[in-house]
């Protein structure tokens, strides 16, 4: 049920009319829930913008980042992403992606079974290639794929043999997923991503809106299966994912 409405919510609340009737809204503040795991409990969320730059916050209940997926030891497939996920109406070609490929979101992820970010050294071990445990960042592209489930969401797959438009520091994955080095701060019981948006048109960001949401990712073991589903939804910070935050 979660997965169609985080669907539905999600494709009516980037259409004009959903924008336009939301658009008094600012941060989004949610009642603590204690039947949900403290560090994934969304009390608020929060996009704040500084010219072009725009930082991302989250508070939750308990100490935000404190939990990560257990390591399955086989690589990639199979493995489950944790996630912090700020879905927003930006079109995907503010920050590189081609336009109008998807639902763009900025996300906080950890997945102790493979590492995404080949320019990076989360861990500062000397070693770019083992630090996907790490809490770090990405840009994702989400389209619903009912190959996940009815009324699932999946990272946008790249289809073999094409070459789609992707930001530069796009890290050869087949799927729509850009590893742009934000660092996530963890303060407590919040977690912060500051961004720049070099492409984004200044008027978007200032119409942009936004939801939180705090939830689990799998990666299948076929490439195109697609290759990363949603799994689960910990929790929405609207409620409904209606996307009424506004970027301020």
């Amino acid at each position: 049920m979660i997965k169609t409405i985080l669907t539905a919510s999600l494709l009516a609340a980037t259409s004009p009319l959903a924008m336009a009737a939301d658009g008094h809204h600012h941060d989004i503040r949610s009642e603590v829930d204690s039947s949900k795991v403290a560090d994934f409990d969304i009390v608020a969320a929060k996009v704040k913008l500084n010219g072009r730059f725009a930082t991302f916050r989250m508070s939750t209940a308990g100490k935000a980042g404190a939990s990560t997926p257990p390591a399955i030891g086989n690589g990639a497939p199979g493995a489950a992403i944790w996630a912090y996920v700020w879905p927003t109406t930006l079109d995907p070609s503010a920050v590189g992606f081609g336009e109008k490929t998807g639902i763009l979101a900025l996300a906080a992820t950890s997945h102790p079974d493979f590492d995404d970010t080949p320019l990076q050294d989360e861990n500062v071990d000397g070693d770019t290639g083992n630090d996907g445990g790490q809490w770090h960042s990405h840009w994702v592209v989400l389209t619903p794929d009912d190959r996940c489930g009815p009324g699932a969401l999946s990272v946008r797959d790249v289809p073999e043999g094409t070459s789609p438009v992707m930001p530069a520091t796009w890290p050869g994955v087949p799927f729509y997923l850009d590893s742009p080095g934000f660092t996530p701060v963890f303060d407590g019981a919040s977690i912060e991503v500051n961004v720049v948006l070099a492409n984004a048109d200044i008027h978007a960001l200032h119409e942009a809106q936004y939801d939180g949401v705090t939830t689990a990712l799998r990666v299948n073991a076929n490439f195109h299966a697609p290759h990363v589903c949603v799994e689960n939804v910990f929790d929405i910070a609207s409620g409904d994912l209606s996307l009424p935050g506004k970027v301020h």
